[in-house]
């Protein structure tokens, strides 16, 4: 690898600070782009009918003849959602270990494009060369197998990406996390330390993922006549493994339900992640030929999402299954900041049918408290701190760390997305910006839905929509029909039928107004009926409703 002389290595993070999700980081040097991880996140409250949020990758598109691939720490959803959207704009390699691959693989076979996408199945400890950088992918452990860290070597040094990650000694699947090859790539030196936030503000040491089997396992034993249903992520494939475990001790038979859960506990089954004793998945179909304390359902829901298995259950609209008094539901997950009031709805309306619900002790982080965070900054003694993955006041959690464990302050970066960290052993300085945002997804549209159709989605959510409907003759310009009056999500038309009167009184006012004053201009017509039906309508009911003319000419 030559270096040139002045040439700095720049980090754009184009997505997942300031937020939980949409992790995408842009590594450049000279002519070579590398990204790691092109997650999506979830809508928020008031982004109204969108489905998921991409990151913009504007700058990857300018620059795309220097894009040289990909690398994926893990297949979670907020790590790579996004891949089927943007590699469509920008095609280039997929680098990830094999159950990551997996899942990827799945994602693009939705969209079609299983053949257009080039993909590299990863070893832990394998290097990979691409362009001016060299790629290492390390053994990490987090909620879903097969995580890695990545080592970034370019000309000016090596930083360190952890990924999302916490320190499990005891692994319910694969090897414990490689802290060696950490300190190995430490004493060698570090430019910078990319580290996972999201439990910065934890302290102590992240549990391993075999205490929640344990607690499964005593659950099992003082529930053997009543059937149990566990919501958690589809993603936890150990957390399914422990459940399945439990279940096969006890005899129960297990049916998995909620589509995603599906798809990644077949994922993982056929790649050899998931060991399911024989005979013991059944389909739901099955379920009645079983007696209830002898089945198990693993669903989605655990989130309180409205149209997850579990919420539809909970509501009496799942098709399958009924919730029933005596049935045990746990929770194994805990909620995502934002979720609260979701989760305890779901709770409370199961409660309310009978079931008996458990939310203690049933769930563990996939991600590193203080300790462990302090024990990676240990093992890998950065030159730069640059805190990732999470919303600022976890970010600045870390960097607190970092400080205490004698980073100076000036070397702790808290980026924005869209910053551009230029850096080399000498130092490291914010030179300037990227565009950056959210990309709307709504149904198969990909970013044609921005702020000004949300503002209007918010308008019409929040006041309704007035239609007024005028027919006028083409040649003379007079009114043949109307102005008639279409509302929706306004009043109730029926218990409102004086105002409605009195509101095409004031439109035959406004049409007659405009006729005398020989305005034919339709714009012009328009404005008017806005303006007089708006004042009218604030007037009387204090609603801004949308208000939209149509005329027709004959």
């Amino acid at each position: 690898m030559k270096k040139t002389k002045n040439s700095k290595l720049k980090i754009i993070p184009l997505g997942g600070l300031e937020q939980i999700g949409m992790n995408i980081t842009a590594f450049e040097y000279e002519d070579s782009i590398i990204v790691v991880d092109c997650g999506l996140s979830f809508p928020e409250d008031d982004m109204l009918g969108i489905d998921l949020v991409i990151p913009d990758v504007t700058y990857l598109k300018n620059n795309l003849d220097r894009v040289k691939g990909f690398f994926i720490t893990h297949g979670h959803e907020d790590h790579i959602g996004a891949i089927p959207y943007v590699l469509k704009e920008v095609n280039v390699p997929v680098y990830a270990t094999k159950l990551t691959n997996g899942i990827i693989e799945h994602k693009l076979r939705e969209h079609n494009m299983l053949t257009k996408v080039k993909r590299k199945v990863v070893k832990y400890g394998q290097h990979i060369n691409l362009g001016c950088f060299r790629v290492e992918f390390i053994r990490t452990n987090h909620s879903i197998a097969d995580a890695a860290a990545l080592a970034i070597y370019s000309p000016v040094g090596t930083v360190v990406h952890t990924g999302d990650f916490k320190v499990d000694y005891t692994p319910v699947f694969g090897d414990p996390i490689d802290l060696q090859r950490f300190g190995e790539i430490g004493k060698k030196g570090v430019l910078a330390l990319m580290c996972d936030s999201t439990n910065a503000e934890r302290p102590g040491y992240t549990n391993s993922e075999k205490t929640v089997g344990k607690t499964f396992d005593n659950i099992f034993a003082d529930h053997v006549n009543s059937r149990i249903i566990v919501a958690t992520f589809a993603s936890n494939v150990d957390r399914v493994q422990q459940i399945i475990n439990s279940a096969y001790k006890y005899g129960r038979k297990v049916v998995v339900e909620g589509r995603s859960m599906v798809n990644i506990i077949t994922i993982a089954a056929e790649l050899g992640y998931l060991n399911i004793p024989d005979k013991t998945l059944i389909d739901i179909e099955e379920l009645k030929n079983y007696p209830d304390e002898q089945t198990v359902l693993i669903t989605t829901g655990s989130q309180g999402e409205s149209m997850a298995a579990l919420s539809r259950m909970s509501a009496n609209l799942h098709k399958k299954i009924t919730i029933q008094p005596g049935d045990t539901v746990i929770f194994s997950s805990s909620p995502i900041p934002g979720n609260e009031k979701a989760v305890s709805r779901v709770i409370n309306e199961l409660s309310r049918k009978g079931a008996d619900v458990i939310f203690q002790d049933t769930h563990v982080s996939g991600h590193a408290c203080q300790e462990d965070i302090k024990l990676i900054y240990s093992l890998v003694k950065p030159q730069y701190a640059i805190p990732v993955h999470g919303e600022y006041k976890h970010l600045k959690a870390q960097a607190k760390i970092a400080a205490e464990l004698g980073i100076d302050k000036k070397d702790i970066f808290i980026l924005s997305s869209g910053d551009v960290l230029e850096l080399d052993a000498e130092s490291a300085e914010v030179t300037g910006e990227v565009p950056v945002g959210d990309v709307m997804v709504d149904g198969l549209g990909v970013g044609d839905v921005g702020n000004i159709v949300l503002r209007d989605r918010q308008h019409l959510a929040e006041d309704g929509i007035i239609i007024v409907v005028l027919t006028l003759e083409g040649s003379s310009g007079q009114v043949l029909a109307g102005p008639d009056i279409v509302t929706r999500g306004f009043v109730y038309v029926r218990g409102s039928e004086s105002l409605m009167d009195e509101a095409r009184k004031v439109l035959d006012d406004t049409v007659c107004y405009c006729m005398d004053k020989n305005i034919t201009d339709w714009g012009k017509i328009k404005n008017e009926i806005k303006d007089s039906l708006g004042d009218f309508v604030w007037k009387k009911t204090k609603r801004r409703p949308m208000i939209m003319p149509i005329i027709m000419e004959v």
